[in-house]
């Protein structure tokens, strides 16, 4: 049987393309839609801080867990098969998210939502792949890209808007509508891949990497509130998360039928792919865990209208993806992802400079920017790490890169709170020596005063202005971290080989894979 009889006929395309989107943003919403609800469901439950947590980490480890047994089910199962199960899972899902009653059964519930949900970007990439020729794979990854790149961005928006004129219910109610479609679309114009009965489930292979994984999400979501390697528990994780990895990198290599095939990462367009989009994740979802604490903690703006200014940040993104999809085949993608570095890391460099009275334009501004530098960089990168890759290697090479993009957001959430909390403090300490009676500003201020350093009342407002300079410096302190991280990335883009040299390769590996 041919390879190519798995592919959609050209006029169902558009179908689809619709189809498959729809499952992208039900699944990227979801990343960060429950977010702004959680103080509504911590009430709703009665629980704690620590407790309401583990709805965001149940849903993040076990998406992390399964996201790479996309490529061994979809060739045991059936890519449309496991892909459609996994609609109808994610939505029964989200609708038993929205009718939990306890603490118990939302965190089961959303465990459940992320085990079906690990495998919704990764397939939808394959099937956009799969679906379009080659020459068009960069609009493809365009279309496909508005639905991971601005779903993140959109969330905190519409789950603030749900949460305060509905019920924090609604954030995982609104999963059935999209669900439905995409289901329907699924069924209806996305045709089954051959199915190989003889691969074998790698047990301990996949036991490993879950060990390695889990350990390594517990450890990053739980971290700062325990105070990293002072905790027994952080470094218990972080030395199964260690000596796991390694179990499973042992394995790998010496198995003859490994979970993970090693010859992925001899592709060199994939490896290096595999590492920008790390980053990409790190900029993507850190700048997004910065920026509504700030709003709203020290430039005291309501939680709506925090979405509201969060908002535009899509639009740039979805620029980016319209001129990219316009520009793909006319424009070496290596120079498209420098334009979008270097964007992404001037609108960082701009955020460095925000103040306490940084007005609203400011702040649409910079996120327009880096939406669009973003953008720039996504689309070209999810092109041509795939360009060299033979055909049968997709399945299992989108869950990685999904699963990648994932562990850069979890790692650079971590370290930029992380960094945070450090910098807010040595800030303070450093702000606090120019508090002293042979301060000349401190003078003038008590003379006019604007400051009264004769009462306890006087010196907590003090106290309380020193906190707000500090923990503001300390966020510019964050941006211009990843500001850093992001320029450290251009040496790669050196590495990847261009569209003219990617062609012949694949087009040995498409001849091959058709005479399978």
């Amino acid at each position: 049987m041919k390879a190519l009889t798995a592919l959609p006929e050209r006029a169902h395309r558009g179908f689809v393309t619709v189809s498959v989107m729809l499952t992208t943003i039900m699944q990227a919403l979801d990343t960060t839609i429950a977010n702004v609800a959680l103080p509504h469901m911590q009430g709703s439950m009665s629980a704690t801080q620590d407790q309401i947590s583990w709805v965001l980490t149940s849903y993040i480890v076990a998406a992390a867990i399964f996201m790479p047994m996309t490529g061994y089910l979809s060739g045991r199962l059936g890519r449309k098969r496991v892909f459609m199960s996994s609609v109808v899972g994610f939505t029964v899902a989200s609708m038993l998210c929205g009718a939990a009653q306890s603490l118990e059964q939302i965190v089961l519930f959303r465990l459940l939502q992320g085990i079906f949900g690990a495998s919704l970007v990764p397939l939808s990439q394959a099937v956009m792949l799969d679906t379009f020729p080659r020459e068009k794979h960069g609009s493809a990854m365009a279309m496909w890209g508005i639905g991971v790149m601005v779903g993140p961005i959109l969330g905190p928006t519409l789950g603030g808007w749900l949460t305060e004129y509905y019920s924090w219910r609604w954030v995982f109610y609104i999963n059935l509508p999209f669900g439905l479609l995409a289901w329907f679309g699924l069924a209806a114009f996305v045709r089954e891949t051959p199915i190989d009965r003889s691969r074998r489930f790698d047990l301990l292979g996949f036991a490993f990497l879950s060990l390695a994984i889990g350990a390594l999400q517990m450890m990053l979501d739980r971290g700062e509130s325990l105070d990293w390697f002072s905790s027994r528990e952080i470094v218990i994780e972080a030395l199964v998360c260690a000596f796991a990895f390694y179990l499973f990198l042992a394995h790998i290599f010496t198995d003859k039928h490994p979970f993970i095939e090693p010859r992925l990462f001899a592709d060199r367009n994939f490896s290096i792919g595999l590492v920008l989009i790390f980053v990409v994740g790190i900029v993507l979802l850190a700048t997004m865990a910065l920026l509504p604490p700030m709003m709203q903690g020290l430039m005291n703006y309501p939680i709506l209208d925090v979405g509201l200014l969060l908002a535009p940040r899509g639009i740039g993104t979805m620029i980016a993806m319209f001129t990219v999809g316009r520009l793909s085949g006319k424009v070496d993608p290596r120079y498209m992802i420098l334009f979008g570095l270097i964007v992404t890391s001037f609108s960082l460099w701009e955020m460095t400079r925000f103040t306490l009275d940084a007005t609203r334009w400011i702040i649409i501004r910079t996120g327009v920017t880096q939406g669009l530098g973003l953008g720039f960089v996504f689309v070209p990168l999810s092109t041509l790490t795939f360009s060299t890759l033979a055909p049968r290697y997709r399945n299992e090479g989108t869950g990685l890169f999904s699963l990648m993009r994932n562990i850069g957001s979890s790692i650079g959430i971590s370290l930029v709170i992380t960094y945070l909390s450090q910098r807010t403090q040595i800030n303070h300490a450093a702000f606090a020596d120019f508090i002293n009676p042979y301060s000349f500003a401190l003078h003038r201020a008590v003379d006019a005063q604007a400051l009264n350093t004769a009462t306890p009342q006087g010196l907590a407002a003090i106290n309380v202005l020193v906190n707000r300079q500090a923990a503001m410096l300390a966020y510019l302190q964050d941006f211009r971290l990843m500001m850093w991280i992001t320029l450290a990335a251009l040496p790669l883009l050196v590495l990847l080989r261009g569209p003219a040299r990617a062609s012949r390769p694949l087009a040995a590996a498409d001849r091959a894979a058709a005479l399978d």
